[in-house]
């Protein structure tokens, strides 16, 4: 399981947590999407509010403020939080590299991105960087299946990868750059590989 699993040690936890000033209004427009009485439901995005506000990991005191913000049992947001691999419950390096290994992206390759990333990072699934710029984290299905295989970093999805090209946009996010993120083998969204085929019966 990848350190950003396990929660952080004690002396990494903060006292205490609260959204900072410039958060406090998309806090009110999150919870005022759901009904009166349904306000629980706004666990998720407000657990990544919160996320994003502490360095891109979850302590227990940001969960503690989201569940009494709610007025739920603390232990629903430890329940989310510790469910979805999209919550970091330590820190993380300043670029999170997530492969999906799932069977999808298996049949097409993510081994061979596993083993680029690990090589071109020098550390193994689950470990961060000694420069703290790279937390390599092995996850499920990221639902871009037909653009396998598939690496999520940050909020941008790097599809149909070859072991290289997962090299390249790795050296790239080092040297301070942004590489373009969807599809790297030159298709248009999840359009098919090559020509267009369905429907081509009968064209002239």
């Amino acid at each position: 399981m990848s350190a950003a699993r396990h929660p952080a040690p004690p002396e990494r936890q903060p006292a205490t947590f609260a959204f900072a000033a410039e958060n406090r209004a998309a806090v009110e427009a999150i919870i005022a999407r759901y009904p009166k009485g349904r306000q629980a439901s706004a666990m998720m995005p407000l657990l990544d509010l919160a996320q994003r506000q502490h360095d891109n990991w979850l302590p227990r005191a940001a969960m503690d403020h989201v569940a009494d913000l709610l007025g739920v049992p603390r232990m629903r947001a430890y329940e989310v939080a510790t469910f979805y691999t999209m919550y970091n419950l330590a820190p993380v390096g300043r670029h999170h590299v997530r492969v999906c290994t799932t069977t999808p992206c298996w049949l097409r390759g993510s081994d061979e991105i596993v083993a680029a990333c690990e090589k071109a990072l020098a550390v193994e699934i689950g470990e961060t960087t000694r420069d703290g710029k790279f937390t390599l984290q092995e996850v499920e299905c990221l639902n871009a299946c037909v653009n396998a295989p598939v690496v999520w970093i940050g909020d941008r999805f790097y599809e149909d990868l070859t072991a290289d090209r997962a090299r390249q946009i790795l050296e790239a996010l080092a040297r301070g750059e942004t590489p373009k993120a969807g599809p790297q083998a030159g298709r248009h969204a999840s359009e098919p590989v090559g020509t267009t085929s369905t429907l081509s019966e009968g064209r002239k």
